[in-house]
């Protein structure tokens, strides 16, 4: 699973729109969009900020990435 799959299952599993993602961690719905379709990938610090937010350790949110 690639970290953008990762965010989009977590995301979804939360209830939320890419615009409502975004807007808690600070970045545009856009910017989601490309992480889910592994445009590019978060920085480090938007990765604290959805660990967070999903409620999930940082070893279950990189246990299955590729």
């Amino acid at each position: 699973m690639s970290i953008g799959e990762k965010i989009k299952e977590l995301r979804l599993e939360k209830g939320l729109s890419q615009l409502k993602l975004g807007k808690a961690i600070g970045v545009s719905q856009k910017a989601i969009d490309y992480w889910e379709r592994n445009v590019n990938e978060p920085k480090a610090s938007y990765i604290i900020s959805l660990v967070k937010i999903f409620d999930v350790s940082f070893d279950d949110f990189f246990i299955d990435i590729e």
